[in-house]
């Protein structure tokens, strides 16, 4: 029987595998891609077993959770905030977290602007954006962003590091391809506004199932959770 950490190890080795095919598919090279470990639903041995195994990005969408588990690797892992954050959860979360993924509207991005002044930090932060317009998804629509862009760009304290996104659910990853499309266009669009081809150099998009595609269109971070725990039992 293949023990735990075995099994993270092989899903680890093939979800690298699969990076580095899909970056060949596209002329790129696996460095421009950072594997963030979503770690939602994992028991804290499967966490450690990740880390041993290398891992040092590691995404978590509550920040209650986050707040948890951040300590126990203080200073050796990079921790993304990838799911919705309150304003009330921003002052606990700015300090443990590497890159807050979420930033989905204006107040919230003022909030974190302020709290960071007045905490004295820098938060890498992306912007999420509801590219494929389903009313249950969060995120600035693109046209606002376009729209807003002068106001948006001139926080002062949170580092604009790029755009977030997240495709339907949809039968095949493949039909994933325009929204990951839009996002990029969208991307070099601000660029172009800002006669600036090095602003927004990170693009988070794609998941276990469809990081391949999404990585084909530009992908410099992708979220990866189930793939990495295929095979282990879950008490969820």
């Amino acid at each position: 029987m293949t023990s735990p950490d075995d099994q993270i190890a092989a899903n680890l080795s093939g979800v690298q595998h699969r990076i580095s095919e899909a970056c060949a598919a596209s002329d790129r090279s696996p460095a421009e891609i950072t594997l963030v470990a979503v770690t939602k639903y994992a028991r804290p041995e499967w966490v450690a077993g990740l880390v041993r195994h290398g891992v040092r990005d590691l995404g978590e969408s509550r920040p209650q959770q986050l707040a948890r588990r951040a300590p126990a690797y203080a200073d050796t892992l990079q921790w993304h905030l990838i799911g919705q954050l309150q304003r009330n959860k921003v002052r606990g979360t700015l300090p443990l977290t590497a890159m807050i993924h979420s930033v989905d509207s204006h107040r919230l991005l003022d909030r974190i602007d302020r709290l960071a002044g007045q905490d004295g930090l820098r938060p890498n932060i992306l912007l999420e954006v509801n590219v494929s317009g389903e009313t249950a998804k969060s995120g600035f629509a693109p046209q606002e962003l376009l729209d807003h862009w002068t106001h948006i760009r001139a926080s002062a304290h949170a580092q604009i590091q790029g755009l977030m996104t997240m495709a339907p659910r949809v039968e095949h990853p493949e039909q994933t391809r325009t929204v990951f499309r839009d996002l990029r266009d969208l991307r070099d669009r601000l660029r172009d506004a800002e006669h600036d081809s090095e602003i927004l150099p990170e693009l988070s998009m794609g998941m276990s199932a469809d990081f391949e595609v999404a990585i084909q269109e530009g992908a410099t971070l992708v979220r990866v959770g189930s793939r990495l725990f295929e095979g282990l039992a879950s008490d969820d």
